[in-house]
């Protein structure tokens, strides 16, 4: 909203400085530090709002060490995330660009599903808070909707590299960065393949045995892994919801790479530079993220151990959900299972303790575990590692892979 006031009184009335929304370094630094103070300030009254009415978390005994003393805390804090990531994108993004509507879709609907979730659990005092069928069928919505846009919206589109010395270009294009890439702006279904020199893959070749015209089949391939992808990350990030700030401190650490990665894809100098793919208008997601980012690392001022708050469901659904959204727009999503090796780790120890469980019950008689607990940081817990160690050395694992993530631009 600010983006278009300001250059409205630049463009009618000259205002000095008014130009400057026009930069996205300067917007997306607004962001940041708008969502850090509505955090901060919107934070302290809503926890406080929380305690008078005594919405606190319920604590099952899992024999776990410092379990019980969480006994009480307020939940459903997601709703200062969500907060500190809306309204600064509201105020500095421009609303008329498509990737940035498409984010704020998955925040508002992911989010407003853990409430849901959480408003179940503690308010009419039911556990189990929204039935898991309930909860994946809005997941697949949410990738439905983004699949389908990102396939038929004609503000989708990608700057094809090419070859330097095809003659498509005037004497005027030939020169500068932008010969590398084509004259056109075209819809295509291509994402990047880590750690490949052509590291650029398009999904309609999955039906290329179908024979020609297979491409205008490309929607049976792409919207299926959009939505598994959206599902995915959004309920890997449910399961890291488990210890103090790690949820939280694991998105921001994500949310800076993805910045970076969006910056780079949507500044044709860089993409050159990177021989990456160019993708224009996608550098206005650099604010969203910087939103996102202020918005995790503010929440960290209450959710650090011991926590003031937790974000529930509210939060960590729709966190998860932004990282997938936005590593689909940016075509980095073949880049998640480094980037967010976190969340994969913590989602394939659930799934492998489950099924080697039932696996030797029905076989032994007897089910046995690999972990002594999952999720993953539980099983570490188990073993008697204090909490906070535990998160610190998640994150600085996560730190590690978010610089491997941004590595594998160059590494080829």
């Amino acid at each position: 909203m600010l983006y278009y006031l300001f250059k409205y009184l630049h463009e009618t009335f000259a205002l000095p400085g008014a130009g400057v929304f026009e930069y996205i370094t300067f917007r997306a630094a607004m962001a940041i530090i708008t969502s850090l103070i509505i955090s901060l300030l919107f934070g302290k009254t809503w926890i406080n709002y929380l305690n008078r009415k005594q919405v606190g978390e319920t604590i099952r005994d899992l024999g776990l060490e410092g379990q019980l003393e969480k006994q009480g805390t307020p939940t459903m804090g997601g709703l200062i995330i969500l907060a500190a990531i809306l309204i600064p994108a509201l105020l500095f993004a421009k609303l008329d660009n498509i990737y940035i509507l498409l984010m704020l879709f998955t925040t508002v609907w992911l989010g407003g599903i853990g409430f849901l979730d959480d408003y179940i659990k503690v308010f009419k005092k039911n556990k189990k808070g929204l039935p898991g069928k309930y909860k994946i069928a809005a997941q697949v919505v949410a990738g439905l909707v983004v699949g389908l846009v990102m396939y038929y919206n004609p503000s989708v589109v990608v700057r094809e590299k090419v070859n330097q010395t095809t003659e498509i270009y005037s004497n005027l294009e030939q020169t500068g960065p932008a010969s590398n890439f084509s004259i056109e702006e075209q819809h295509s279904t291509k994402t990047t393949i880590p750690f490949f020199k052509n590291n650029e893959f398009d999904y309609a070749v999955l039906l290329k045995w179908i024979g020609d015209g297979y491409k205008k089949w490309a929607f049976l391939i792409f919207i299926p892994i959009v939505i598994f992808i959206i599902v995915a990350v959004s309920n890997g990030a449910n399961l890291t919801d488990g210890m103090d700030g790690l949820a939280t401190g694991t998105s921001a650490i994500i949310g800076v790479t993805l910045g970076i990665l969006a910056w780079v894809s949507g500044n044709i100098i860089f993409a050159n530079y990177l021989n990456i793919m160019y993708l224009p208008d996608v550098g206005e997601l650099t604010i969203f993220i910087a939103a996102f980012v202020g918005a995790t690392v503010s929440f960290l001022w209450y959710n650090t151990y011991p926590a003031q708050v937790f974000m529930g469901d509210t939060g960590s659904l729709a966190l998860g959900g932004i990282i997938a959204v936005f590593a689909i727009i940016i075509r980095k999503e073949l880049l998640i299972p480094i980037l967010c090796g976190i969340f994969l780790a913590e989602s394939l120890s659930v799934i492998l303790q489950v099924s080697y469980f039932k696996y030797t019950r029905m076989k032994f008689g007897e089910g046995k575990r690999i972990f002594k607990m999952s999720p993953l940081h539980h099983h570490y817990q188990k073993k008697g590692y204090p909490e906070p160690k535990i998160v610190m050395r998640f994150l600085i694992v996560g730190i590690m892979l978010s610089v491997l993530t941004i590595i594998t631009l160059k590494l080829r």
